[in-house]
């Protein structure tokens, strides 16, 4: 049988909860290994949803340090510590300076929190522009793209097996994002906007111009914002699946 990889979408919203959506999460499973890409401030509430144990989860990787993608890391060490019991070791793998934000933040809301005995190890491991980074039987490549957030922001080149999966995290259109998605077999696009050039995101427009040099077998719209969830009825090149929390894709 033909090895599949499975997408749990737990959170699929912009940061300010558009059309009721959670932030921005997703749970990806191929050749026995799973890891969460993201892990925006709602994620615990979108696992609760689904039905899965964050504690199943072993790895995850965060695109860029804005809260709607990483905030959800201080409620998974709470949740460690206080309810799920965690024991074995969760690995982060993010942009420069990730450990030291993740403190910056679990202090500021929980004060106390990262000077407790910890039940469980977080491992912080910075990932580094074009660099492949393995994980087990995954690969990684970071891509620097267009969204500041006060450290790089990450499109990222996920290889496992013969499945690629890719992933533009927030940013406005650059050619880098060719090198990302080729030949994937599913990119994960941002597209905030139905139209226009919203600054440091993409519009639906400027990705369907741009869906025959992505050169990805299925593109996968996610993070959008009230202009494009109004219009969204409106894509209909069968390449393109929207986004909905709680939707799994297989590929």
């Amino acid at each position: 049988m033909a090895q599949r990889l499975m997408l749990t979408i737990v959170g699929c919203g912009d940061a300010f909860g558009s059309g009721g959506r959670l932030q921005t999460s997703f749970l990806a499973e191929c050749a026995g290994q799973r890891w969460l890409i993201d892990c925006g401030a709602t994620t615990m509430l979108g696992l609760n949803r689904a039905g899965i144990d964050p504690n199943s989860i072993a790895t995850i990787v965060i695109s860029h340090l804005h809260g709607d993608h990483f905030a959800g890391l201080v409620w998974w060490l709470l949740h460690g510590q206080h309810v799920g019991k965690r024991t074995a070791p969760l690995d982060v793998y993010g942009p420069p300076g990730i450990a030291a934000r993740f403190a910056i933040a679990a202090e500021a809301l929980f004060p106390g929190s990262t000077t407790i005995e910890p039940r469980f190890a977080m491992r912080f491991v910075e990932l580094a522009e074009g660099r492949p980074q393995p994980i087990g039987q995954l690969t990684v490549t970071p891509f620097e793209v267009e969204h500041p957030s006060g450290a790089p922001t990450f499109a990222l080149r996920f290889e496992i097996g013969h499945k690629v999966l890719a992933f533009s995290a927030d940013t406005e259109w650059t050619d880098k994002l060719l090198g990302v998605c080729r030949g994937a077999d599913l990119a994960i696009l941002e597209s905030f906007w139905f139209e226009g050039s919203p600054r440091y995101h993409m519009s639906w427009r400027t990705i369907e111009a741009n869906l025959d040099r992505l050169a990805a077998r299925r593109v996968l719209l996610t993070h959008m914002g009230e202009p494009m969830l109004a219009r969204r009825a409106e894509v209909t090149d069968p390449r393109v699946i929207l986004a909905e929390d709680g939707l799994v894709v297989s590929v």
